[in-house]
């Protein structure tokens, strides 16, 4: 009885060492692992969460260049000052109003230039090319190149076009300045879409489609009922990218429009360029980078669990 009684706690204190040998090197293991991203890791942290903290404190003082010397501890008062002021809610609102436009119709174009492409043709390699090639231009340029040559009220070439049906010109970036920038930024990121598409359509299984064919399932209702539910994680991962992207646009803004007429075009980045470096207001224009960093961050952590939640899916 005595001897079993002993067995069996040497039992218990062999299951328990290996228990204990297995969890400190399964901790080795992982710290081997990480080891070589601790680097990044650190640099990423200096680069970013640093300065975010410092415009978290920025956010808390009453500072305007202007009055240096009334820089003072006031809390939350410019977070709610922002929030009364009627500026910062239409270009919340411009924000949301060109975020959605942008990435709504860049899919949509996206979606059918991909399924153009999809397919065997001569010169699909030069055609592929041409498509891709607004997503290359670098913003400044774009933006230029549509101010300037496309939506210029004298000789731009949207004008002449429209002008061949007897459309009087328009001034596009006074009369339609929110429309002027969706124009832009649709042309530039129609190709990132039409990528992202173009591969899933590529990725898909072979099998399904032909299996559809013989059944007698038209293009509409394979497209409908086979293709697009294959699409879905390639819609739903642009649809997140665009829009952590374009929601900080500036450059066509400051471009095409510089926020104009007024403030009628001015987005969330452009209206907090302007209280930072045009008002010098640097609390107030801390205190918005905090709200925009914040609901950003918001937005995409929703969309990513909606990715994660799809991909763990059976399908």
């Amino acid at each position: 009885m005595a001897s079993t009684l002993v067995d069996r706690h040497n039992l218990k204190q062999h299951k328990l060492k290996n228990a204990t040998n297995g969890t400190r090197h399964s901790k080795v293991e992982g710290w081997r692992r990480r080891g070589p991203l601790l680097p990044a890791l650190v640099f990423t942290i200096i680069v970013t969460q640093l300065p975010f903290l410092v415009t978290i404190w920025y956010s808390l003082r009453n500072w305007n260049l202007l009055r240096p010397d009334g820089n003072q501890f006031t809390g939350l008062q410019n977070y709610v000052d922002i929030f009364l002021d009627s500026t910062f809610r239409s270009s919340a609102l411009n924000s949301i109003i060109i975020t959605l436009g942008c990435v709504f119709a860049a899919m949509v174009l996206g979606i059918i230039f991909a399924l153009l492409l999809d397919r065997k043709f001569r010169g699909q390699g030069v055609v592929r090319t041409m498509l891709i090639t607004p997503f290359l231009i670098m913003p400044v340029a774009g933006a230029t190149l549509w101010s300037v040559s496309m939506l210029n009220p004298s000789f731009g070439l949207v004008n002449w076009v429209i002008s061949l049906v007897g459309i009087p010109p328009v001034d596009w970036t006074s009369s339609f300045p929110v429309v002027s920038i969706l124009m832009a930024l649709v042309w530039q990121w129609t190709p990132f879409t039409m990528l992202l598409v173009l591969a899933g359509l590529q990725s898909q299984p072979k099998d399904v489609l032909e299996a559809a064919q013989i059944d007698g399932a038209s293009w509409g209702k394979t497209f409908l009922w086979v293709t697009l539910p294959q699409l879905r994680r390639y819609i739903e991962l642009g649809v997140l990218l665009g829009t952590i992207y374009v929601v900080n646009t500036f450059d066509q803004i400051y471009l095409m429009t510089a926020g104009g007429p007024g403030t009628a075009s001015a987005n969330l980045p452009f209206y907090i360029y302007q209280r930072a470096f045009l008002g010098f207001d640097i609390g107030q224009a801390a205190a918005m980078g905090v709200v925009v960093v914040i609901a950003t961050i918001i937005i995409a952590t929703f969309a990513l669990r909606l990715i994660f939640r799809s991909f763990d899916t059976k399908d």
